[in-house]
């Protein structure tokens, strides 16, 4: 009887640990929200989530990034001494089951309220985030596809590209608003700079 009782208690302590380990693994994992604090967060705009995988200062003259701006005109990249070009790379998920449009309305804003709309880049741009219907997750839940030049790159996402002027990097942090297609509030992601 009384080896009985140590054995009872290391199952229960084991038991115990496990059940920790396993909430701590997966239990914890955050629901998309409306707001984000950093890139990496789940953002729900609409039925969709949206993670912004990637966000930075673009360079016209470095090999990659000029990549990231095919097709645009000379003119369309140029930057006045207080202007930059910036990136921030999306991915969109649909975990519903009825297929739902991605959102075409973005903004970056600063913190004293100026606002900067992305520059449309050209459908030739494999890397360009396309507003489209995104499949339920029977389908092709994911944008882009994984199979995509954007979505099997390196940072696989789909960029929108904005001008923002260089006073900015004083008016942290910038937050990208994505409002849903059917309309509402705008959910944010505050974006690294």
């Amino acid at each position: 009887m009384t080896t009985r009782l140590p054995r009872i208690a290391f199952v229960s302590a084991a038991a115990l640990l496990c059940a920790l380990a396993l909430g701590a693994c997966g239990g914890g994992a955050k629901q998309p929200t409306a707001h984000g604090d950093s890139e990496g967060a789940y953002v729900q705009a609409g039925p969709l989530i949206y993670q912004v995988q990637l966000s930075r200062e673009l360079n016209p003259f470095d090999i990659e990034d000029h990549e990231y701006l095919q097709g645009l005109s000379a003119g369309a990249t140029e930057t006045a001494p207080d202007e930059l070009l910036f990136g921030v790379w999306l991915r969109v998920q649909n975990a519903t089951d009825q297929v739902h449009p991605a959102a075409s309305e973005f903004a970056i804003v600063d913190t004293l309220g100026n606002r900067y709309d992305p520059i449309p880049l050209p459908a030739s741009n494999p890397t360009a985030y396309t507003p489209r219907d995104v499949a339920t997750d029977n389908g092709q839940p994911l944008s882009p596809n994984p199979e995509s030049v954007a979505g099997s790159g390196p940072i696989q996402g789909s960029m929108l590209l904005f001008k923002l002027n260089t006073s900015v990097y004083s008016n942290r942090p910038l937050e990208l608003e994505i409002t849903p297609p059917e309309g509402g509030e705008p959910s944010t992601v505050d974006l690294d700079l």
